[in-house]
């Protein structure tokens, strides 16, 4: 007798749910695949977008698959359609128009969304978020009639836009409420690098402050903010933030900041897995549960969670949080922790105001647990995966933050604990943290 074949659907259609097609299809060519995205979109790089809004590259970049691709892979796209609930007693989701599809497996990779602040005025004419590619069009569509920008928050996404319509030659000025931009990414002395070679190029960067009234008729005419001076600009973009997609599934998957997925990204309904930035997994820097909204994360995760939906059983590692960004020629990359959370931690640094080079890293007991590095970040690779692999590292903690690193120390020591060596991360992504990443996926 023919086995039944199983219907799998998949919620999101960026890095997790594609990963995940690719799982599937790999080892299951008959059973029904079915993927729900509320845009209407061909999948796309979101890592690209801001690329993309600074015109330095062309919309046919960003596609990560062909037209052709859920045909080529026998899957039924649903897109244009959020997802409203999902019933884990009936093995059903339910969409926005009132359709319901049912579920042997239900993989939720349904991706984050921008904050929007809680600011007077936010539904103005020319108030944007950039998180999607119609963000990013409705923005380049403003253009022409724009002279001055006010960005709000000093996040990534804020300061990615910053960047790009700074780079269209736009007068920009970023209001950050915290004390410096980038307060999840880098410490104060980094972010006052950064900061500075910024403001050369022409951004405007005022910390303490926060935006009170987007004012204007229908149409962006300026922003008030709480110290009551008042910038005029035609476009305001709010850089904020992003919240995981979860509100259809939070009242009936367990969750906190995202849902709770085990080791083999396995939620507590039978069934149901979480992938990519809604998933809420093992932090190997922070050794406790969280959301690492990271592209080679959201890969992995993705093939995982198939391969336990396919009963291949295979386990999660864990993720960790790391950032990269090149500004004006102005590269940084961190990852794990940026700061020491107690005296138990301790920061090595080493600094040059004057070239704008700084190299911090977060050791305890011998190991690494985290790095910032400013215009000198060839060595973050090898530091990253000795505080993946918990190496001992006390042969070399004394060279770690040096201006002349010497790379043949470190040899004699991977040697010695090879036995930490024994685990491939990432091994099917792969993602440049470059000026213009391209992440790639595998088709089966």
């Amino acid at each position: 007798m023919a086995k039944k074949a199983k219907i799998f659907v998949i919620i999101g259609n960026s890095a997790a749910g594609l990963s995940a097609i690719g799982s599937l299809r790999q080892y299951d060519k008959t059973s029904r695949v079915i993927m729900i995205s509320k845009e209407p979109h061909r999948p796309y790089s979101r890592c690209l977008l801001s690329y993309y809004l600074a015109g330095e590259i062309a919309k046919d970049r960003i596609w990560i698959v062909r037209e052709d691709y859920y045909k080529r892979n026998g899957v039924t796209p649903i897109t244009g359609v959020e997802v409203s609930s999902v019933d884990p007693s009936n093995k059903q989701v339910k969409l926005s128009g009132g359709r319901k599809i049912g579920y042997d497996n239900l993989l939720i990779a349904s991706g984050a969304s921008a904050k929007l602040a809680k600011v007077k005025g936010v539904e103005k004419k020319g108030v944007f978020v950039l998180r999607t590619l119609d963000d990013a069009e409705g923005i380049i569509a403003m253009l022409p009639q724009v002279k001055q920008v006010a960005v709000l928050g000093g996040g990534l996404i804020g300061m990615k836009a910053a960047y790009a319509l700074r780079r269209r030659g736009l007068k920009v000025r970023v209001v950050v409420k915290s004390s410096h931009i980038f307060s999840q990414m880098l410490d104060e002395e980094s972010s006052d690098m950064m900061r500075e070679h910024l403001a050369k190029k022409g951004i405007e960067i005022s910390t303490g402050l926060e935006a009170v009234t987007i004012d204007g008729d229908e149409q962006v005419k300026g922003v008030e903010l709480d110290d009551s001076s008042r910038i005029e600009c035609q476009l305001v973009i709010i850089g904020k933030g992003v919240s995981p997609n979860i509100d259809f599934a939070k009242r009936q998957v367990a969750s906190n900041v995202g849902i709770l997925a085990d080791e083999n990204l396995a939620t507590n309904k039978p069934g149901i897995y979480a992938a990519g930035d809604v998933a809420e997994t093992f932090d190997l820097f922070e050794r406790k549960k969280t959301v690492n909204a990271i592209w080679p994360a959201a890969i992995r995760q993705g093939k995982i969670a198939a391969l336990n939906m396919l009963g291949k059983t295979d386990h999660y590692e864990g993720s960790y949080g790391m950032n990269s960004v090149d500004f004006f020629d102005l590269p940084v990359i961190s990852f794990g922790l940026t700061e020491a959370p107690d005296d138990s931690f301790e920061e090595l640094i080493q600094a040059d105001f004057n070239r704008s080079i700084y190299r911090k890293v977060i050791v305890k007991d011998d190991r690494i647990f985290g790095g910032i590095f400013v215009n000198d970040i060839a060595r973050h690779g090898i530091l990253l995966h000795l505080g993946l692999q918990r190496v001992d590292i006390s042969d070399i903690k004394s060279i770690l933050v040096d201006e002349y690193f010497d790379y043949g120390k470190v040899m004699p020591l991977i040697k010695r604990q090879m036995e930490n060596f024994i685990r491939s991360e990432y091994k099917d992504t792969v993602a440049a943290y470059a000026p213009h990443p391209f992440p790639l996926l595998r088709e089966p």
